[in-house]
This record gives structure tokens, C-alpha cells and sequence, in this order.
């Protein structure tokens, strides 16, 4: 059994490395966010502000079709997104790409931020509403309604139906046995009792639908990002002399060939794009899924509110775990047992002590729990798409159960598994993003031409 699980953990190394160690696969990634970047006019700058608006509830309408406000909206697919990426995935980029990869991750949040807004703005131009209210909507709706292109978007709903079963689900359940084995060593040898909790706790809330996995993700989403980012700069502040030669670390790795390496660039570049897009899930299609189920008739509006996702998860979050590794000097360990959310574990207790590493551990928790409910959902309105209403609830009973078997599976084929049905997700949406950017783009400059201000939304409301 051993043998065999090696064997699949080397096979689908080598398939991750081909998808991701490749130019075609970064340039088809930044390349479309840079593309809908100038496309849609600097939207991640011009509409910043906002999309701010937005999120505070100044422009909600109760009269307007959605199953959940936009904040909620927003909270759900944040929750999907902050999650392992920000500990785990960060530690991971660092300590196998260098400090560099941090700086691709920026490059990939900023971009990632007009990805967003796109398909966003065109899932909720796309959707469908059943005679019971009931939302569904995603690229597989934008290719199929948008396209014609049906057996695109059945691709892309069985990819994320697979993929929902690893980055939303396995690769969630291991980092938390990851992250509290290093505070607590006999969580290792319990991996299974730690799954059953975690799916028992899933279980209880995504059995109640969009609604309650809204509820519970717009209380969880907004205490562990503040109690993390925090402890972080707790961290920062204890080592706030080393805060610029941290960033000129990072510049130096990720642009610098002369100083480090051509080959280590590359690596920076490679592993900071992949986890910047395991992080945020820009270009992905997941996010879209959630967003569709917003209270309004004005798809930009959610595309603006969808947009701030890679801001908060990368730029903010992930920067403060970054930073955290760089400064403390961690990312220099070499240890077996310092990967991953270990390596911020120890990050974090090595300035603040054990108070910082619990934080890790609770925060990791707490994180992959929220992923993991949002990600039943994604998997869900696949499901539904794939197979009809039938189909939904036997798959939140499957999801539920694959969470106490990712807990117990080798860290790296879990990984291995998340960065293949990641990219294989991304190209039928980004195909759908590059021959449907033209009509974002008219949806966007005629909502923008028309005059709105907060006095008259609060009159309207």
C-alpha cells in the first residue's frame, strides 16, 4: 500500500511539474489578467473605492434576486479562498521557490483582482433562478448560455466537481493535521479522529444549503482573518528592522538572475504563480460559483464586490505570512519537518512564542473549515449542472465523508492532485473569459456611464 501510494505521489508529481513547470501555463495565467487588466480599464485601481461602497451594504436592494447579500457573497468566496493557500501554500512557495515567490504572488493578486471582476460580472449576467428562488451559475453557465459551447462547460463542471474533493476539501483536512501536529505530535497518529470532528462540523452546516454556509462564513471569515493578520503584525512589529531588507530579499530573488540565479527566478516564478492562484483562485472559475448567488440585478456590482477577493486573500493576508517567514529568517530551515503550516507554525512561535504557533493552529483550522464548506457548494452547483437536483445531496453526504480521508493522506500527493485539477479547471474558463471580455467590458462601461450616487441607493432602497 505504501509502494503504491509513492508510485501515485511521484506519477502525479512529475504530471504537476509539466502543468505548472511550463511557460505556456504562466503565460495563459498572467497573460489573461493582464489582458482583462487593460481591457476592462485598470478596473482594480479606478474601481477600488467603489467596490468598497459595495461591500459596506451602501448600495444593497432588498427588492433586487439573490439568495445572499453581497457582503455574504463576498464572505463565501473569501472563505473558499483564505484558507491553507495563505499558511500552508505560502510557506510551501517560499521554501521551495524563495523568498521571490512572494513577489509573483503580488503580481499574480493585482491581475488576478481583473480576472475576478470578469467572471463575476458575467457568472451574474448568467444565471439561473428556479421557481423556488434557488440560484445556480458559474462558467459552466457562462459557457453554455453564453457560448453554446456545452461540452466546454460540462468539462469545466466535472473538473471542479474532482477538484472540489481536493483543493476544497483533502488538501484542507491534511494541512489542519499538518498544522496542529506540529503544536500537539499525537494529532499525526490521530488523523482519522481529527477527520471525523472536521466532517462532522462540515456536515452540520453545508446539509443547510447556500444560506447557512453564507451565515456561518460572514462570522468566521472576518474573526480569523483579524485574529491572524494580528498576530502577524505582532511578529512585523518585533522585527520591524528587518522589514526592508525583508523586501528587497524578495526583490532581489524574484528579479534579480545575476544575484541569485537565473534558475532560481524561475522557480521563484513558478512556485509564486501557482500558490498565488491556489491562494486567490483568480482565472479558476470557483469564486463565480458563490458570487451568482448575490442579492442584486446588477452583475458589476458583484464583479466589483468579487474583485477584492485576491486583494484581501494575497496582498493583504498572505504578504503578512510571507513577511512573517522571510523576517523570523525561517524560510532558511531545511528541516523534513518544517513544511508547510509547520514552517509558519514555527515562523510565528519563534517571535511570539507557543501563543503564536496556536494562533497557526487555530487560524489554520478555522481556515480550512470555512474552505471547505464553501467548496461544497462549488462542488454542489456541479453536481446539480452535471446530473440534476438529484444528485446534490448524495454529494454533500461523499464530500463530507472525503474529509475524514484527506486528513489521513500523504501531504504531498494531496498537493500533487490540488495543482493538476487546478490548471485543468482554469482553461475552459479562461477560454470563456477571452472570447467573452467584449461584453464585460460593455456591461462595465455602461453601468459606470450611468449616474448613481449613495443619496439616491438609499432612496431607491
Amino acid at each position: 500500500m505504501n509502494d503504491w501510494i509513492a508510485q501515485l505521489t511521484a506519477w502525479s508529481g512529475e504530471l504537476a511539474g509539466l502543468l505548472w513547470g511550463n511557460g505556456l501555463t504562466l503565460l495563459l495565467l498572467l497573460g489573461m489578467g493582464l489582458y482583462l487588466t487593460i481591457r476592462m480599464g485598470l478596473i482594480q485601481v479606478r474601481g477600488f473605492r467603489h467596490s468598497v461602497a459595495l461591500i459596506s451594504g451602501s448600495y444593497n436592494d432588498p427588492r433586487h434576486t439573490g439568495q445572499v447579500s453581497h457582503f455574504q457573497a463576498l464572505a463565501t468566496a473569501l472563505s473558499a479562498t483564505v484558507g491553507t493557500g495563505n499558511i500552508a501554500g505560502v510557506a510551501t512557495a517560499i521554501s521551495l521557490g524563495g523568498p521571490g515567490a512572494l513577489f509573483w504572488m503580488w503580481v499574480t493578486a493585482f491581475f488576478g483582482m481583473a480576472t475576478k471582476f470578469t467572471e463575476c460580472t458575467l457568472a451574474l449576467h448568467f444565471r439561473r433562478i428556479d421557481d423556488n428562488g434557488d440560484i445556480a451559475g458559474g462558467p459552466m453557465y457562462t459557457l453554455l448560455d453564453g457560448l453554446k459551447m456545452k461540452k466546454t462547460a460540462t468539462l469545466f463542471a466535472v473538473f471542479a466537481l474532482i477538484a472540489s474533493f481536493g483543493i476544497g476539501n483533502m488538501v484542507q483536512a491534511n494541512s489542519v493535521v499538518d498544522g496542529l501536529g506540529y503544536l500537539f505530535p499525537s494529532v499525526r497518529d490521530n488523523a482519522w479522529l481529527v477527520g471525523g470532528v472536521l466532517a462532522l462540523l462540515v456536515g452540520m452546516v453545508i446539509l443547510g444549503g447556500v444560506r447557512r454556509i453564507a451565515r456561518v462564513a460572514s462570522a468566521i471569515v472576518p474573526f480569523m482573518a483579524l485574529l491572524y493578520v494580528g498576530a502577524a503584525i505582532v511578529v512585523l512589529v518585533n522585527h520591524y528592522d528587518r522589514i526592508p531588507a525583508a523586501f528587497a530579499l524578495i526583490l532581489n530573488h524574484a528579479l534579480n538572475p545575476w544575484a541569485v540565479g537565473g534558475a532560481a527566478v524561475g522557480e521563484a516564478i513558478r512556485w509564486g504563480v501557482a500558490r498565488g492562484l491556489f491562494s486567490n483562485e483568480a482565472g479558476l472559475g470557483s469564486s463565480p460559483i458563490a458570487h451568482a448567488a448575490a442579492r442584486t440585478n446588477e452583475p458589476v456590482r458583484e464583479g466589483l464586490v468579487a474583485m477584492m477577493e485576491p486583494f484581501i486573500d494575497t496582498l493583504v493576508i498572505c504578504t503578512m505570512t510571507g513577511l512573517v517567514i522571510v523576517v523570523t529568517g525561517a524560510w532558511t530551515l531545511k528541516q523534513d519537518d518544517l513544511v508547510g503550516a509547520a514552517l509558519t507554525a514555527h515562523a510565528f512561535q519563534s517571535s511570539i512564542g507557543v501563543t503564536g504557533a496556536s494562533i497557526v493552529g487555530i487560524g489554520l483550522s478555522l481556515f480550512a473549515f470555512s474552505t471547505i464548506i464553501a467548496w461544497s457548494y462549488y462542488g454542489d452547483r456541479c453536481a446539480y449542472f452535471l446530473f440534476g437536483q438529484g444528485a446534490v445531496l448524495p454529494y454533500r453526504v461523499l464530500f463530507t465523508f472525503v474529509v475524514m480521508v484527506g486528513a489521513a493522506v500523504p501531504l504531498q500527493l494531496v498537493w500533487n492532485l490540488a495543482d493538476i485539477t487546478n490548471i485543468l479547471m482554469a482553461l475552459p474558463n479562461l477560454l470563456g473569459l477571452a472570447l467573452l471580455a467584449g461584453l464585460a467590458q460593455r456591461m462595465k462601461n455602461g453601468y459606470f456611464s450611468r449616474p448613481f450616487t449613495l443619496a439616491e441607493s438609499k432612496a431607491e432602497a
